[in-house]
């Protein structure tokens, strides 16, 4: 019957949306880390323009190349949430449609596909954008606690 839901009904939506509620919860989770790294890469790049002018000029390459290397970082944090954020909102999409679909009757079942397949491309996206941010920061000529450097450096 058109226009009646029935508790059978709504259990067969709610067991539909479980996996992608699952890949929505493990989304939100990497986009806490993710938000969370590019917190402390901004915050770390405002600390050394702070203090760039008070520095050596030896000091001051060092914090100027850390900059650099900080600006690509952030970009490819940026765009990891970016992506990360669209994937969510394409499974939520997804979460709303399957509940649709099961009330209404309509076939949705290929366009709902393929916002899930789309959900996952740009969560891909996002997980190898954070995976490069990371490889960036790891790099040997990355930022990192230069006590060998800058001992002793008073500015």
């Amino acid at each position: 019957m058109a226009g009646f839901i029935t508790g059978a009904d709504i259990g067969s939506a709610i067991q539909l949306a479980v996996a992608p509620v699952f890949l929505l919860t493990a989304t939100g989770a990497m986009l806490n880390v993710m938000v969370t790294r590019l917190g402390r890469v901004v915050d770390r790049a405002r600390h050394l323009e702070e203090h760039l002018a008070g520095y050596s000029a030896a000091r001051r390459a060092l914090a100027q190349a850390d900059l650099a290397v900080l600006g690509r970082r952030m970009a490819a944090a940026n765009w990891a949430v970016a992506f990360s954020t669209g994937a969510a909102l394409l499974v939520c999409m997804v979460v709303g449609l399957l509940f649709f679909e099961e009330q209404t009757g309509l076939p949705l079942g290929g366009f709902i596909a393929w916002l899930f397949i789309a959900a996952t491309a740009l969560l891909t996206c996002g997980l190898l954008l954070f995976l490069w941010e990371v490889q960036l920061a790891l790099r040997r000529r990355s930022v990192r606690v230069r006590a060998g450097e800058m001992i002793g450096e008073k500015g």
